[in-house]
């Protein structure tokens, strides 16, 4: 089970750095730009996932993973400055999530902990984590691509490159 904390860490790993190079590719304004009021900016979804994470994954193993002291509504206002401040909750939420991952033990994933008093397995609510968060970066990067329009730079395989890609991992990859 060692190996299942190992490969959940890789794949937040994974989600955080998409996030990243998204924010890379765009402007301040970018950041806070919505399509329409009913609409979130990627500040917005910062700010979501920023609550979330403090909210489930401080004291993962003893408190409720819906803290008394979140306020998830307030999470939907854009009122996020500055890039700074995107960055710096951002990268305090991740803190928090890979803190409390870092230290499970694998005897910890049997054990039963709570998220609005409903009990989940340690491992279902990683997993549930794990489903919520990349939904999320999903869309950043998706709104990411709507505002660099033909300025985007692809963070997979570009269209129409799937074939040079592939020779080059079946070359990279080659087995004996």
């Amino acid at each position: 089970m060692t190996d299942y904390i190992t490969s959940t860490r890789k794949q937040f790993e994974y989600y955080k750095m998409l996030g990243e190079k998204t924010f890379a590719q765009l402007s301040e304004e970018q950041l806070f730009w919505q399509y329409n009021e009913e609409s979130n900016s990627i500040a917005m979804i910062v700010k979501h996932l920023w609550g979330n994470m403090l909210s489930r994954w401080t004291d993962f193993l003893t408190s409720d993973g819906e803290k008394e002291w979140r306020q998830r509504d307030a999470e939907f206002e854009n009122d996020i400055a500055s890039r700074e401040e995107l960055l710096t909750k951002w990268n305090e939420g991740w803190a928090c999530l890979f803190k409390a991952l870092d230290s499970l033990t694998t005897e910890d994933l049997t054990k039963e902990i709570y998220i609005r008093n409903e009990g989940h397995s340690v491992v279902e609510a990683i997993n549930r984590q794990l489903a919520h968060y990349p939904y999320h970066v999903g869309q950043i990067v998706f709104i990411g691509k709507m505002v660099c329009d033909t300025n985007w730079t692809s963070l997979s395989i570009p269209r129409g490159n799937s074939k040079v890609f592939n020779a080059e991992m079946l070359k990279k990859h080659a087995h004996p």
